[in-house]
């Protein structure tokens, strides 16, 4: 029977996107507007626009596990934190409708599921904020798809701030969460280290930062040594033997996945690219190419579904592909895990270099280790196991 309902699970996602994929090039905006303080995040969230919209447009549930060959009932046992700025108030309800939409297993407040909190773990929630919503609906709908039997643990901070939205991963991590989901990110700068040891310093937890939209570049808290720094994709079906191919995401020379050499924060031991001194961008990947995008369904700031994409899709998934391999032990360090089992990867060699730099693998795809995909893509759950 489970055979049957795996090969029935992957006909539908094979079915369904060739139509995703015929459909004409769209175009989209940026969720989030870009921080106007330093010390300020923005979310790296991108959703199309322009057309009428409905949840075949983009990739669920079926097509995301299958591309990345990921079991379709996990997360039992595990709780998946999404951190993010402002308040979504119809988050819950409009997680319902996608995760009913799909027919992935309810996750409410009355079930002990999902849970809600401001950045101090308490009932003082922010005011909303309808850009922010958008990224927060991603995020969810992303965990979801990936983990649909994971406990979801919403945490909103007070704002953008890199300050406050650093207290909310602390109380995530405080809460119980050994999976964190960060989809915002900004420049680097000389506060970097700081913030990393007062934020993100969390051994034996999975801290998964988007690496950002803007191409080559370092972002933080993606920069950090400490967490999963993840870069982006193009995801699309095709007659190969795995029936998806990947190449690296990038539209320009100022919209893509972020990679690249840190200027502040140390490289960890379990990286050896020989060309950049500092921490390497990115780890891992995932489809972020809007034009390849993802399911979302939400009602503020919104009407109904989108197609998001953005490397706010790649780093949920990542987060909860982590939570399907187990947890990792107390003291661990998560982010090197796939360093170990680099062969457990989709090794993406391919992709449009509308930028040069030095070396060249810091900004475009090339066998084996790159900035804009890292390692590669998941296949399975073995890559984010503890070795």
């Amino acid at each position: 029977m489970r055979t049957l309902a795996l090969t029935a699970a992957l006909l539908t996602a094979l079915t369904a996107a060739p139509a995703h994929a015929a459909r004409a090039t769209p175009r989209w905006v940026r969720t989030c507007t870009a921080p106007a303080r330093a010390d300020t995040a923005g979310c790296d969230a991108l959703r199309v626009v322009g057309t009428a919209a409905d949840a075949d447009d983009g990739y669920g549930p079926a097509e995301l596990r299958a591309a990345y060959g990921l079991p379709a009932d996990g997360g039992e046992g595990a709780t998946i934190a999404v951190v993010d700025a402002y308040d979504h108030p119809r988050a819950e309800a409009d997680l319902d409708v996608y995760r009913r939409h799909y027919g992935l297993p309810p996750c409410t407040t009355d079930s002990g599921c999902f849970r809600k909190t401001d950045q101090r773990g308490g009932t003082r929630l922010p005011r909303g904020n309808t850009a922010w919503a958008g990224e927060t609906a991603l995020d969810l709908a992303m965990v979801s798809a990936i983990a649909p039997r994971a406990r979801i643990l919403l945490v909103e901070a007070d704002s953008a701030a890199v300050g406050n939205l650093g207290t909310a991963v602390n109380t995530a991590v405080a809460l119980g969460a050994r999976y964190v989901s960060i989809s915002w990110g900004t420049t680097e700068n000389a506060n970097a280290a700081d913030y990393d040891s007062r934020y993100f310093d969390h051994p034996g937890t999975v801290i998964a930062a988007a690496s950002g939209d803007s191409g080559y570049g370092v972002n933080f808290p993606a920069s950090s040594p400490h967490t999963v720094a993840v870069g982006g994709t193009t995801l699309r079906p095709d007659g190969s033997a795995r029936g998806w191919s990947e190449t690296a995401w990038t539209t320009g020379p100022d919209e893509g996945a972020g990679s690249g050499c840190s200027a502040r924060l140390p490289k960890p031991e379990w990286q050896s690219d020989p060309g950049c001194d500092h921490r390497t961008v990115a780890d891992v990947a995932a489809v972020a190419d809007p034009a390849t995008g993802v399911a979302v369904y939400q009602t503020y700031g919104g009407n109904g579904w989108y197609t998001y994409g953005g490397t706010s899709a790649a780093a949920p998934i990542i987060a909860a592909a982590y939570a399907l391999a187990g947890p990792p032990s107390p003291g661990s360090r998560p982010a090197s895990f796939p360093y170990r089992h680099p062969a457990a990867l989709h090794d993406v060699t391919t992709g449009p270099t509308p930028v040069t730099c030095t070396p060249a693998y810091l900004c475009a795809a090339a066998p084996g280790y790159d900035g804009p995909t890292g390692l590669g893509s998941p296949n399975g759950v073995e890559a984010f196991r503890e070795p």
